[in-house]
């Protein structure tokens, strides 16, 4: 079972109430998490509970969006490696996204 308050976890793996071990919740995982959502969204990658992949241009230029506004809001506030990772991902994902709208 997560362990946590319900609103913060605490640090290390958590178990899903199904008994699987989810990876530790950290920024970088996030970012990795919504840059992942964005390659599906591309048709980049294959959507997990189908294996099929799917194009919705709308919607990946949203994930987009958000991956751009943590980048702002969190400026000065991250790791260097935090930091490098998400300007990395940003970068990569807008190129997929012009890349999959041409």
């Amino acid at each position: 079972m997560p362990k946590g308050d319900g609103f913060t976890m605490k640090e290390g793996a958590q178990e899903s109430p199904a008994g699987k071990t989810l990876p530790k919740i950290d920024f970088s995982g996030f970012i990795l998490s919504l840059y992942s959502s964005g390659l599906v969204q591309l048709g980049k990658v294959e959507e997990p509970s189908t294996g099929k992949k799917t194009m919705n241009l709308d919607l990946a230029q949203h994930t987009i969006d958000m991956i751009a506004m943590l980048e702002e809001k969190t400026r000065g506030n991250l790791t260097n490696d935090e930091d490098n990772l998400l300007k990395t991902l940003l970068s990569e994902i807008r190129l997929a996204y012009v890349e999959a709208k041409a």
